[in-house]
């Protein structure tokens, strides 16, 4: 019988190489630390892992005291929370949520090794609607980021990218709910124009639409990231030559966001957790909440207009948006938005 061959692992290829399995340095960043601060310095986040927006103005706002007790309910790579746990100072307690189970573990792994224990956090796999499922009465501080981690963008294998070949999934959570490309299945050609412009304002929406209806009556079933990227470049023919590669790029981020939000039911869950926070935060209590879309911008205003206007929050203020340095060193940024408010 044949012994099996050891596969060596295909060498780095250049500085920043395209691939994203391929790019073992950047997802070691205490091995090649070197590497990985060139990457950032180029402005670019390294595979496998997450810069986090805005943490200053989120830190100045929570004005954070000993002995407090807070919540990050999307603790993603953790990069809120471990400058949240500074702060605390080995005092008080931070509850951290998120529904992924495969970045999850490896939070819990990162914030430990910063020397944090369960003496000072606790991690919860839910989704954050359900926070108020957490055995506490109320918290001083809430920390909402509702970006996509870039742990989950740069992963061909979570299907949130159209830039590698992926399975077209987009759930955060993969143990629950349908994938997209099953979404789509289900779907009739005037819901899946209606989505398009309901979760991305997409300018191609009925040209999409019906280049995905049409796919499907031929058989050519949509289930990969590239299937719907090539899909998407068919409905834009018609786009003039000179900006067509531009509008192919926007039209495809849009798409995948769309369904992306309808998979996720993003709105909803939003929706549900907006409603709860009021009864969690303790007298004097404070939130803050980064969106990255104008749906999501929208609905955290009018709810906290809301709760001002019934005596519930003493003060809201926003959007606050990125300095410009941070953008710089940062693109993904550009688009954040954030949103505070203090219990009356």
């Amino acid at each position: 019988m044949e012994e099996n061959k050891r596969v060596r692992r295909k060498r780095y290829s250049g500085l920043y190489p395209k691939k994203y399995n391929e790019k073992y340095k950047e997802k070691n960043p205490e091995k090649y630390n070197e590497t990985v601060q060139k990457v950032i310095k180029k402005g670019n986040t390294p595979a496998g892992m997450h810069r986090s927006i805005m943490v200053d103005e989120i830190l100045d706002f929570f004005d954070i005291k000993p002995g407090q007790v807070g919540i990050d309910l999307t603790t993603g790579f953790g990069g809120h929370s471990k400058e949240i746990l500074k702060k605390l100072n080995h005092t008080g307690h931070l509850h951290g949520i998120d529904q992924d189970p495969i970045e999850l573990p490896k939070t819990r792994a990162r914030l430990e090794s910063y020397g944090f224990s369960k003496d000072n956090f606790t991690l919860h796999q839910l989704n954050f609607k359900d926070f108020d499922e957490i055995d506490i009465e109320g918290f001083d501080f809430i920390l909402a980021d509702l970006g996509v981690s870039s742990m989950q963008i740069d992963n061909p294998e979570r299907g949130f990218t159209f830039r590698e070949e992926g399975p077209l999934d987009l759930r955060m959570n993969p143990e629950v709910g349908i994938p997209a490309y099953v979404r789509l299945l289900e779907m009739s050609e005037i819901e899946i124009e209606h989505m398009l412009i309901e979760n991305a304002d997409e300018i191609y929406a009925k040209e999409i639409a019906k280049e995905i209806t049409k796919a499907k009556i031929q058989g050519k079933y949509i289930q990969t990231t590239l299937d719907l990227h090539h899909v998407i470049a068919s409905a834009l023919q018609k786009v003039s030559k000179k900006v067509y590669e531009e509008e192919l790029k926007k039209a495809s981020s849009r798409t995948f966001q769309a369904l992306r939000i309808d998979v996720n039911s993003e709105y909803e869950v939003l929706f549900e957790m907006l409603d709860k926070l009021p009864s969690k935060l303790n007298p004097g209590g404070k939130v803050a909440i980064l969106s990255f879309h104008s749906g999501e911008d929208r609905l955290v205003k009018k709810a906290f207009k809301q709760y001002l206007n019934d005596g519930l929050f003493s003060m809201t203020e926003g959007p606050i948006l990125p300095s410009k340095e941070e953008v710089f060193n940062n693109p993904r940024a550009r688009s954040a938005k954030l949103r505070i408010a203090i219990k009356g």
